[in-house]
């Protein structure tokens, strides 16, 4: 059992838990919880730690004895957990990586476009309501917060395992290729002056998603097809990227359920 947290194990825990440099050199991050550890492949998983509270559970009676586990004492586990009442598992998954072929594939494939997006929340969210919306892809600008940050993975409530998803550096030619594939593209903006219930969503397409703050660039606009709007009522004048997102992306199910 693990029992001090200046174990190396445990240091390196909370490297991972904080830094996405230390994430993205060692090719791993961490599932924190019951559910995201259940749903993690099981060929992903390089090791899991569990409090000694929790290893006196029914629940981690399908863990104990396994060769990658390791018992650490509880209040070790709590200064390497991220969250404040911890579940008690922490397990460290192999990081999925997918080309900007693999996002884009499949027939009449339905993406997000996420231009920095910097609230982890945010991010997750997406993913996991873009799961339930079969959603196909989700596409990120290099400046977009970190997919595999705690706060992220915990807000996608599994979807980051079946979710294909990836960063590009040059958005306008991802946007040049997903034309030349036949996708429209459509940003979510101000300036729309079609409803977004108006085109036809139900061949492949895009939707354009920008910064909480100040939405799209000029730039990443131009590269949409059309402009589209969500009337609002009242004094607001926009909702959150992830709402907003739920939205379209729901809107674009129900055309092809019909």
């Amino acid at each position: 059992m693990i029992t001090s947290t200046s174990n190396p194990r445990i240091k390196n825990l909370i490297q991972l838990q904080k830094k996405a440099k230390a994430r993205k050199e060692q090719d791993v991050f961490v599932a924190e919880g019951i559910k995201m550890y259940r749903e993690a492949p099981r060929e992903l998983v390089e090791q899991v730690y569990i409090s000694k509270s929790f290893s006196e559970k029914p629940e981690a009676a399908e863990l104990l004895g396994c060769r990658n586990l390791e018992i650490v004492e509880d209040r070790v586990f709590q200064a390497a957990a991220d969250t404040k009442t911890p579940q008690g598992i922490l397990a460290v998954v192999r990081r999925q990586h997918y080309s900007l072929e693999q996002v884009l594939g499949g027939e009449s494939p339905l993406l997000m476009i996420l231009e920095n997006l910097q609230d982890p929340g945010n991010l997750g969210t997406i993913l996991r309501t873009g799961e339930g919306a079969g959603v196909t892809g989700v596409i990120m600008t290099a400046e977009t917060v970190d997919i595999y940050n705690p706060k992220t993975i915990r807000s996608t409530m599994g979807s980051v395992y079946r979710m294909p998803f990836c960063y590009v550096s040059d958005l306008g030619a991802a946007a040049e290729e997903m034309k030349r594939r036949g996708i429209a593209l459509y940003a979510a903006h101000l300036k729309g002056k079609d409803s977004y219930d108006k085109p036809d969503y139900r061949r492949g397409c895009g939707f354009l998603v920008g910064n909480e703050g100040n939405g799209l660039t000029e730039e990443a606009a131009a590269l949409a097809d059309s402009y589209i709007r969500i009337p609002m009522c009242g004094h607001v004048e926009s909702l959150n990227a992830a709402v907003a997102s739920a939205v379209l992306m729901y809107e674009a199910l129900r055309q092809r359920r019909l």
